[in-house]
């Protein structure tokens, strides 16, 4: 099936001087809202490295990017737990500047929404790309067998199709080298959401493998009750697999900075 190319929202552009609009910046030509930092968190097996083609793009937009190291992915630390997942994001959006855009990969979009859960009042926006947060009570991400203390990456077997068909041999040679299993302690950890102001964070999906009539047939549905209960989502197509940060790492960054400049 073909798929739609993301979204067309072009940022606001000035022909004239870059007074003409109070509280715009002029970066290469163009004009931009305020700059936003955005606090970035890899999904499963992911460290903060996995970022680093986007953080390029992002600063050419005037945007601050702040990808974070989870504890149990990238610091060896495999006693690591939900909660130290969850206080290391808290932790990066307390040290923002301003009202930062928190941006969740995968599963890790639960992360984001647990964080706008413990601050609703300073996250300016939640972002997921290709996930959904869990709900109160249930498991964070124990989608796959633990082994020896830890979830390993299980391979591509479980990705074939829409997911990894953007990924050639050497991409995903490199991705599953750079795999670090999830502490058990994170997988497994249960999720408690308890401030009803997070529904009042705007929510942007990014949907990569899937279209947003997939995601809004998902929420309407009822399987996703967190976002049915959000006031404001915004569905954004992208024209990639699960991994848009590494396949379409420039057309990411485009679709953060408008969310940011839309918030």
């Amino acid at each position: 099936m073909q798929r739609r190319t993301a979204r067309s929202v072009t940022c606001s552009r000035v022909a004239s001087s870059p007074s003409v609009m109070p509280g715009l910046r002029f970066v290469q030509n163009h004009f931009y809202s305020q700059r936003m930092d955005m606090v970035l968190i890899g999904g499963l097996w992911l460290d903060a490295t996995v970022w680093e083609d986007v953080t390029g793009h992002l600063a050419e937009r005037g945007h601050r990017a702040v990808p974070v190291t989870l504890p149990g992915q990238g610091d060896g630390n495999g006693a690591a737990t939900l909660a130290d997942q969850v206080a290391a994001v808290v932790a990066a959006v307390d040290a923002a500047a301003g009202r930062p855009m928190v941006v969740g990969h995968s599963a890790a979009a639960g992360l984001a929404w647990l964080a706008a859960d413990a601050r609703p009042e300073k996250v300016a926006t939640v972002t997921m790309i290709g996930g959904f947060p869990a709900a109160d009570g249930t498991a964070y991400a124990d989608f796959f067998p633990i082994r020896d203390g830890a979830m390993p990456f299980p391979g591509w077997e479980p990705f074939e199709g829409p997911d990894s068909a953007d990924l050639d041999e050497a991409a995903k040679e490199s991705l599953g080298s750079r795999a670090v299993p999830v502490p058990e302690r994170v997988a497994t950890g249960v999720v408690r959401l308890g401030d009803e102001r997070r529904y009042d964070v705007p929510v942007v999906l990014i949907c990569p493998e899937f279209s947003p009539a997939d995601a809004r047939q998902w929420i309407d549905e009822g399987d996703v009750p967190e976002l049915a209960r959000a006031r404001q989502v915004s569905l954004v197509d992208i024209d990639s697999g699960h991994w848009p940060m590494i396949t379409a790492p420039a057309e990411l960054a485009r679709l953060l900075a408008e969310a940011a400049d839309e918030a």
